[in-house]
């Protein structure tokens, strides 16, 4: 069992997300957070899991250097990607309700990457669900970022939240993804890494 296995291991998650690190402690694992910000800018030509890899890679290269060998440092990174654009965090309130009125009454995908990353390897995964928002209003748009300010969201929202309840239609893939983390992928990878 994976719980098991980790026993020998370090696992650093390193990851500000709330939701994150719930999905973490409801699997039954040990972490520490260790956070190393960083500036989230990636090459124009990369495109949907393109991205989402490479910037849960570059979240990883501050702790190249001091990882031991039981270490296991988590990154990933989580894009709404709609149109053939990338929708990452808002910087504002008016930017959130503009993301928001580009999602109403159409298909998007949630794409989250994971990097695991150890002294002497690294592994990237990515997972990608399709999510179904209906019509949205200009009400329910504006009094969902009133009252639950989604800045720190990627595409100005999280589907466990009020909005969720209202907007979804259909979702095709992993619900926990687009809350921020493919718990499955997460730990059928991580079982792979550890045996």
């Amino acid at each position: 069992m994976l719980i098991n296995k980790l026993e020998k291991h370090r696992l650093i998650l390193a990851s500000g997300s709330p939701r994150r690190q719930k999905f973490l402690k409801e699997m039954g694992l040990d972490f520490e957070i260790k956070l190393h910000p960083i500036d989230e800018v990636y090459p124009e030509n990369l495109k949907a899991d393109e991205i989402t890899d490479y910037l849960a890679k570059l979240k990883a290269n501050p702790f190249l250097d001091g990882l031991q060998a039981n270490d296991i440092v988590i990154t990933s990174d989580t894009i709404v990607w709609h149109n053939k654009k990338s929708l990452g965090k808002p910087v504002d309130k008016r930017e959130a309700v503009q993301m928001l009125q580009m999602l109403s009454n159409s298909w998007h995908k949630v794409i989250t990457s994971i990097c695991f990353t150890t002294a002497n390897s690294q592994k990237v995964v990515h997972c990608s669900t399709k999510v179904r928002f209906k019509k949205l209003t200009d009400e329910e748009i504006h009094f969902y970022v009133e009252k639950y300010n989604p800045l720190d969201k990627a595409g100005s929202y999280g589907i466990q939240e009020w909005i969720g309840a209202i907007a979804v239609k259909q979702i095709k893939g992993s619900y926990n993804n687009v809350m921020g983390l493919p718990t499955h992928l997460f730990h059928k990878t991580l079982a792979k890494i550890v045996s």
